[in-house]
């Protein structure tokens, strides 16, 4: 049995469009963080102690989840499974904060949209082939 997060992994071609999908995720993420820092400023009626908190908390899971994705793309097995089940909760997080957490509306349109970009990165991850059944 090899060890899934070796050089000699196989690379996953399939994976490639979920990791651009979760590097446009953690772009946007990014962002939002820069917007929220210039709004305090220009506008401070647009950004809510919430929108500080979800933004720090999403921005610094994206980039957790984005290295997920690079590993599992490179073909590690359990970064594959790592990815699946971090892509599932953060789904589960963005559609709680939607409905429960008061956020500015343009906040609420951000997080919809990286819901969309995570939504698609888990229907590809889980299309991916699976775990290398005794390779």
């Amino acid at each position: 049995m090899s060890n899934p997060n070796s050089s000699d992994a196989l690379p996953r071609p399939g994976l490639h469009a979920a990791m651009l999908l979760v590097a446009a995720y953690t772009t946007l993420s990014l962002l939002t963080i820069v917007a929220i820092a210039v709004l305090s400023g220009v506008a401070p009626s647009l950004v809510t102690d919430e929108a500080w908190g979800r933004g720090i908390i999403v921005a610094a899971t994206s980039i957790l989840t984005l290295a997920f994705a690079r590993r599992a793309q490179h073909g590690g097995d359990r970064a594959l499974l790592r990815l699946r089940i971090v892509l599932v909760v953060i789904l589960v997080a963005v559609v709680g904060v939607l409905l429960f957490l008061p956020l500015p509306g343009w906040m609420v349109a951000e997080q919809g949209v990286c819901g969309i970009l995570l939504l698609a990165a888990a229907i590809l991850a889980f299309r991916a082939a699976g775990p290398s059944n005794g390779k």
